[in-house]
C-alpha cells in the first residue's frame, strides 16, 4: 500500500522528537528498531513510545483527527473560508484534492504497532514480567483499536446506515511490505476487529494512572464508543459501566463545578488524577506547533474555529451553565473554546489533548440506557453530567430521551471531535442556522452545505488519489 512510504520516515522523527519528552522516555535514541531487533520489553515501550509521539502531531491526535468533526458538525465553524478547517467546514474535497494525512498518519499508527505485537510474540517474560508484558501488548492493541476505528469512521459510512455492509477500509494486522495492495474490507469486517483489539486490551491492561498512555479505563471507554457506533446498546452500557466503576476506584473522578472552568489546564498525576483517562501529552520542549488544537481554538491563537451562533444560543440556555466558562470572546465576533489550556509553564500551541474523559463513559452508558429502555440508569448517568454542570439543576424524575441524552451531550464534548459522528450514527441531520448573537455578532456560516444528513456522501472523505494511485484494489467512495 502507498502509505507505507511514510512509515519509517514519520516514526524515525518522532522516536528522536520523544526523546525530549521525560513521561515517554526509556534510554536516548535516534535510531528506529525493526520487530526483529527488538529484543526486550524495555526496547518494546520504547517502540511504543513512538506510536504515541507520531500521535502528538498535529496531523493527528493534536489537531486534524480531533477537529475534523466538529466543523464538519452544526456547533463549531471555521472563523473564514481562509482558515486551515475551512476546507473540512465548507466541504472543499474532491477525489483529487482530499487530505492524506489521515489515512498516511494513522497506517503508520497501526503498522507499527504491528510491529510492537509482532516483537511482543518473540519475548519470553519470565513471571515478574507477564504484567509489564500484557501491558504493553495491552497498550498496542488499544492504539491500533483506536487508529482503525478512527480510520473507519472517517472514510466509511456509519454502521447503523446499512449494517455495516458498506467499504471501510483494509484491516492490517502484520508488518506489511510495499508488495502487499488489499481492497478494502466492510464497515462490519472493520468493527469486528476493532472491538477484539479493544476487547482484548482491555483484559491486558493495567489499571492504575498511566500518564499519556492507554489503560484499562481508557480502552473501555473507547470500547463503549465503539459498541454506541454500531448499535450495541447492551454492549455499550455493559463497557461504560466497567469503565466508570473502575476508574473510580483507582481514583479517578467528575472535576467538580468549580473546578471545571481550569481543570482542562492542569497536570494530572498519580496523585491528582482528575476525570482524563487518556490524552495527548504535549510539552513545549515537544510541541505539535501552531497547528494543534490549542493554538487554533484561542483567540490569541490562529483563532481558526468558533463555535456557531446557534451553539451559543443552545449553551445559555441555562445562564448558570459552568460550560459557559470555558468561552472566550473576540469582542462582540466569534466566541472560542478554552478547553486546550496550557499545563503550567507551557505555552497555549503545546496543549494537552484529551481523548477519552470520564464524563464521555457516563454520556455513553447514558445514551445506551436510554436505547435500552432502562431509564433509571440513564437518569444517574446523564443526572451526573447535568448536576455537576449546574448544581441547581436535574434529570431526576425525568423519563429521557434520546433527544435529551444528546442534547447534553454536543454541550459537554463540543471541540473534543464528535458531533459529526454522533449525528451521523444516529441517523439525524445536521442542521446550520444562522441566528442573531449580539456577543458574537460576526458569527455567519459560510458554506453551501446547511442541511444535510447521512445520505449526503461527503460525510465521509475521499480515498487519497495517491492510494487509488498506487494500489489497482482500492475502490473510491461513492460520489467522488
Amino acid at each position: 500500500m502507498n502509505y507505507l512510504k511514510y512509515l519509517t520516515l514519520i516514526l524515525a522523527a518522532s522516536l528522536i522528537t520523544s526523546c525530549g519528552n521525560d513521561w515517554l522516555d526509556v534510554e536516548p535514541s535516534t535510531s528506529i528498531q525493526t520487530e526483529s531487533g527488538v529484543k526486550s520489553l524495555k526496547e518494546v515501550e520504547f517502540s511504543l513510545n513512538g506510536i504515541y509521539s507520531t500521535m502528538q502531531s498535529a496531523d493527528a491526535y493534536s489537531g486534524r483527527l480531533v477537529y475534523y468533526a466538529d466543523v464538519t458538525g452544526d456547533d463549531m465553524q471555521a472563523v473564514s473560508s481562509t482558515k486551515r478547517t475551512a476546507n473540512y467546514y465548507r466541504f472543499n474535497f474532491t477525489k483529487d484534492n482530499g487530505p492524506s494525512s489521515h489515512w498516511a498518519y494513522l497506517y503508520n499508527i497501526i503498522q507499527n504497532c504491528n510491529v510492537v505485537l509482532a516483537s511482543l510474540d518473540r519475548i519470553t517474560a519470565n513471571d515478574a514480567e507477564k504484567a509489564y508484558r500484557n501491558d504493553l501488548r495491552g497498550q498496542a492493541l488499544a492504539i491500533r483499536g483506536m487508529a482503525l476505528f478512527d480510520l473507519t469512521r472517517i472514510f466509511g459510512y456509519p454502521y447503523t446506515k446499512d449494517g455495516g455492509a458498506s467499504m471501510g477500509v483494509p484491516i492490517i494486522e502484520t508488518v506489511s511490505g510495499t508488495e502487499n495492495k488489499p481492497a478494502r474490507n466492510s464497515v462490519a469486517e472493520c468493527y469486528t476487529h476493532i472491538i477484539a483489539d479493544l476487547k482484548s486490551a482491555s483484559e491486558l491492561l493495567g489499571e492504575k494512572f498511566n500518564k499519556g498512555k492507554f489503560n484499562k479505563w481508557a480502552a473501555l471507554t473507547l470500547l463503549s464508543r465503539v459498541y454506541l457506533y454500531k448499535g450495541e446498546n447492551e454492549e455499550a452500557l455493559k463497557a461504560a459501566k466497567s469503565a466508570i466503576s473502575g476508574a473510580e476506584k483507582n481514583g479517578y473522578a467528575l472535576w467538580s463545578n468549580k473546578a471545571y472552568p481550569t481543570a482542562w489546564g492542569a497536570d494530572a498525576s498519580s496523585a491528582d488524577q482528575g476525570e482524563v483517562l487518556f490524552e495527548i501529552v504535549n510539552l513545549t520542549t515537544d510541541s505539535p506547533g501552531k497547528e494543534s488544537m490549542g493554538y487554533l481554538n484561542s483567540k490569541d491563537g490562529y483563532d481558526d474555529m468558533c463555535i456557531t451562533a446557534s451553539f451559543y444560543r443552545l449553551l445559555k440556555e441555562n445562564p448558570r451553565d459552568v460550560r459557559l466558562k470555558l468561552l472566550s470572546f473576540d469582542g462582540k465576533q466569534y466566541a472560542y473554546v478554552n478547553k486546550y489550556q496550557p499545563q503550567p509553564g507551557e505555552n497555549i500551541a503545546d496543549a494537552n489533548i484529551p481523548l477519552l474523559r470520564l464524563s464521555e463513559a457516563y454520556l455513553n452508558a447514558a445514551e445506551a440506557a436510554v436505547k435500552t429502555g432502562d431509564n433509571a440508569t440513564a437518569v444517574t448517568y446523564l443526572d451526573a453530567i447535568v448536576h455537576r454542570a449546574d448544581p441547581d439543576s436535574t434529570v431526576k424524575g425525568k423519563t429521557l430521551t434520546l433527544a435529551n441524552v444528546l442534547h447534553e451531550r454536543r454541550k459537554e464534548l463540543v471541540a473534543e471531535g464528535h458531533r459529526m459522528y454522533d449525528v451521523m450514527r444516529n441517523g439525524l441531520s445536521i442542521k446550520r442556522e444562522d441566528v442573531e448573537e449580539s456577543a458574537i455578532s460576526r458569527t455567519r456560516h459560510d458554506t453551501p452545505y446547511m442541511d444535510y444528513d447521512r445520505t449526503f456522501y461527503m460525510i465521509v472523505l475521499p480515498i487519497p488519489k495517491g492510494e487509488i494511485d498506487a494500489n489497482p484494489n482500492i475502490k473510491q467512495n461513492p460520489g467522488y
